[in-house]
């Protein structure tokens, strides 16, 4: 693995991201080509009796994404199995023969071949879906996952706007029309095809797996292995959740346009192009916020500006001046309408925000065998929930809604269906609260991170400085924390409610609570046994004079323990610093948690982070010599 970038641009001039970008990037602005050069031509130019014009789009839509139900399990499968490069070659070569069919339709006017090719093209990205987040792990780390698929998200929307765009004009050229979509279609399967040749090898997860072609069972199954690991289960619901919000507002843009908005096609262009360019901010966005690491406190942010715009995108479209076939230039003209420009860019700006960081954490914990039949559950779970909204949004439609009032009922279920996945879910709202904590509450620096293991069971070792020490470690970590904590804490409101979600383990003196203390040293091996973080704090009390006070033993105790069971976890010394004297710190003339701005806001605040200690190394002396030298660092 090449050492991380400075940022997410620097990947495009690496060859492990570059071509791979392309490639993806050529077939989404192909596929939407395609589909919206075809649409238009059947529904202005060409008079077919059996598809009539207001059915093209759904009839073209729903044949593009019927693959996706039958053959996503498969697609899994397959990517999982053989070497990813030679599938993403295959893939291509499958779309250069597609596109000559289709070339031979447009030049033709042959509705049945162009239909068929809809098909095959559904096909391609159905093939193409889990290769394309299955490689992103093996070729990018941790650190740079989150931009490389911030990236890649980006990239998708423009290509799918871009593609939009050319389909929509070139179709409209007077005489050479249909020639030159069959010239550009081409073209563009041949210049993926080129680039993919470049994207370094990527080799088989599970080389062994025995390819089950039946695409009922398999997909049962592989929605059943994904529903095998929670957090990652419920992140492939949040997605799906988002494509049905998308499609919801997606699906409406003409109509919204020309009834809501009284402009005419090229303000449904715009609304597309705001859409697009919003979600594409979303997405370059997300690295800069998560620090370059996978952060799925912005998941909450997310949901929240995306409920919020989407109801306020009703209030502002409510009481629009009345019009009628407003050009585009007469449509901006008017200050009524920046309002519903900046909602629905911020709306999708924030579905960025949402997606990313989910589609991250599923490519980090899934496991590598069976990355890409998760990747696949995802896809299939994706189609339906977009096949959903559409019958959802036709069934409001007939009952009566209006345009806006679908959009005003999208944002409140947004919020009821964000509340709910959180709650299942309580990781997400922690990360958040973490996220705001360090962020808005504290200038918050990390020194060292890359120092926290990615993978394995490993024991942190922290000075303790307030009450919200665990909050700024967990802001601190991509990966889940569980805490050893002085039972007192749990009684402090919020604070202790907030624990008792991260599943802190209570600790209480041995004399005092004799079977609290046994349980937390029992519950610590069962975290390290089963290979994740476990965060202490050896002092075993807060600090009351801002001075780093003697290591108690227990450490030994929890590390004795883990090799009992066969674990060799290491000690990953911490310092907290500048944190003494702060709203949640004590202070030498008072408790913590009075006078709020007794040292202002927005204080900077840091955490070094050392390099690890070997199990059999660790003393309590000794940890406290390294977690005093960081915070003299």
């Amino acid at each position: 693995m090449s050492e991380p970038h400075p940022n997410q641009f620097a990947l495009l001039r690496q060859r492990r991201f570059a071509p791979f970008f392309w490639t993806q990037f050529a077939g989404a602005a192909n596929d939407n080509l395609f589909k919206f050069a075809f649409t238009v031509m059947v529904t202005y130019q060409l008079s077919v009796s059996w598809m009539p014009p207001a059915m093209a789009g759904l009839v073209i839509g729903a044949l593009f994404i019927l693959p996706f139900l039958l053959f996503s399990a498969t697609a899994g499968q397959l990517t999982d199995k053989y070497e990813k490069t030679r599938i993403i070659r295959f893939v291509k070569n499958l779309e250069v023969a597609i596109m000559l069919v289709a070339a031979a339709g447009f030049v033709a006017g042959s509705a049945a071949v162009l239909l068929g090719c809809v098909f095959l093209m559904g096909l391609h990205s159905t093939l193409f879906g889990p290769v394309k987040f299955a490689y992103l792990p093996q070729a990018l780390s941790e650190r740079e996952l989150t931009g490389g698929n911030g990236m890649v998200e980006m990239g998708t929307f423009v290509a799918i706007l871009l593609g939009n765009v050319a389909g929509g004009l070139l179709v409209a050229l007077p005489g050479i029309g249909h020639p030159s979509v069959a010239v550009a279609c081409v073209l563009l399967a041949l210049a993926g095809r080129v680039v993919a040749q470049f994207i370094p090898s990527a080799p088989a997860t599970d080389p062994g797996l025995t390819v089950n072609w039946n695409p009922v069972s398999e997909t049962w199954r592989n929605l059943k292995l994904a529903h095998g690991n929670p957090v990652v289960f419920r992140s492939l619901l949040g997605i799906s959740w988002m494509w049905f919000f998308g499609a919801v507002f997606l699906s409406q843009f003409p109509s919204f346009a020309k009834e809501v908005l009284h402009g005419n096609e090229q303000v449904a262009s715009l609304l597309l192009v705001v859409f697009s360019v919003g979600i594409g901010i979303g997405s370059l966005l997300c690295e800069v916020l998560s620090r370059r690491h996978v952060e799925i406190g912005l998941v909450p942010l997310g949901a929240i500006g995306m409920s919020v715009f989407a109801i306020d995108l009703y209030f502002a479209s409510s009481a629009l001046p009345p019009a009628d076939g407003l050009t585009l230039a007469a449509f901006i003209a008017q200050p009524a309408h920046w309002r519903v420009m900046a909602d629905l860019l911020l709306l999708s700006l924030f579905a960025g925000l949402y997606s990313v960081p989910m589609y991250a954490l599923i490519q980090m914990r899934s496991q590598p065998t069976h990355r890409a039949r998760i990747i696949a559950a995802n896809n299939i779970l994706n189609a339906l929930f977009m096949i959903a909204s559409s019958v959802l949004a036709g069934a409001l439609l007939s009952a009566g809604f209006t345009v806006p009032q679908i959009f005003l009922f999208t944002g409140i279920a947004n919020a009821v269906v964000a509340f709910y996945i959180f709650l299942l879910v309580p990781e997400y709202l922690l990360r958040f609260v973490a996220w705001v904590l360090s962020r808005c509450i504290y200038r918050f620096k990390v020194r060292g991170d890359e120092h926290i293991p990615t993978t394995g069971a490993a024991i942190l070792a922290c000075n303790h400085v307030s009450f919200v020490d665990a909050v700024l470690l967990m802001a601190a970590s991509p990966r889940p924390i569980y805490f050893v904590m002085d039972h007192r804490i749990f009684r402090i409101p919020v604070l202790g409610g907030l624990f008792r979600l991260a599943k802190a383990i209570p600790i209480a003196p041995q004399k005092d609570d004799p079977a609290t203390y046994e349980a937390a040293f029992e519950r610590a091996a069962q975290v390290l046994r089963g290979g994740d973080l476990l965060a202490i704090f050896p002092e075993g009390g807060i600090t009351r004079d801002g001075q780093l006070q003697p290591f108690k033993g227990g450490i030994m105790k929890i590390i004795e323990r883990a090799r009992a069971d066969g674990v060799e976890a290491p000690v990953v010394p911490m310092a907290l610093t500048n944190l003494w004297g702060s709203y949640f710190s004590r202070i030498e003339q008072g408790g913590a948690m009075v006078r709020p701005f007794r040292r202002g806001i927005w204080n900077r605040v840091g955490l070094n982070v050392g390099s690890p200690v070997a199990a059999h190394a660790v003393q309590p002396p000794l940890l406290r010599e390294r977690v005093q030298a960081l915070l003299a660092a």
